[in-house]
């Protein structure tokens, strides 16, 4: 995932004047080329030179989440520019194996840049936690990279603590 501070794909046209000036709303499919472009930045940010970066694969996994039950997929935009994609935000519903238990999986986060890039990722992550607390998810987990200090610190902002650290041995 990437945050207000790293990288910046889909340059949209923010206007400053706080949250007010920002909506979130469910993703569609005229979304898509934004949210592939998302997902692209997501994955190189994540993985370097390793990143699947075939807007194709992207496209067709993004596409099959959008109005699927279970997936909170939004958009961020400007009320000036309703329908021109700011930041993209996923987060998925599962449920733990041995458990039973549900939680929620967030998945992605990316915000364009520009002015209020902060702001609007602050937004889509109140959305995306609005959302889990409504469907009744009591625990939500993601990922970040390691380098990625801007998603880090948006994770800590808003109340999530480390839990597991990968770790990887290359050959």
């Amino acid at each position: 995932m990437t945050a207000p501070g790293e990288g910046g794909a889909n340059q949209g046209g923010a206007n400053q004047g706080g949250a007010g000036a920002y909506l979130v709303r469910d993703a569609t499919e005229r979304d898509l080329d934004a949210i592939v472009g998302y997902e692209i930045e997501i994955a190189t940010v994540s993985f370097g030179a390793e990143a699947v970066t075939d807007p194709a694969l992207h496209r067709k996994r993004v596409a099959g989440s959008l109005g699927k039950p279970g997936e909170v997929t939004l958009v961020a935009a400007s009320r000036q520019h309703p329908d021109v994609p700011l930041g993209w935000a996923w987060l998925s519903g599962r449920t733990n194996s041995l458990t039973g238990e549900r939680y929620g999986n967030f998945r992605s986060l990316a915000v364009s840049q520009g002015p209020d890039r902060s702001l609007i990722g602050e937004l889509l992550l109140t959305a995306v936690l609005d959302a889990a607390d409504e469907s009744g998810l009591t625990q939500v987990t993601g990922k970040v990279h390691a380098g990625n200090l801007g998603m880090r610190a948006l994770y800590r902002k808003f109340g999530f603590t480390a839990t597991h650290l990968t770790m990887e041995r290359r050959s």
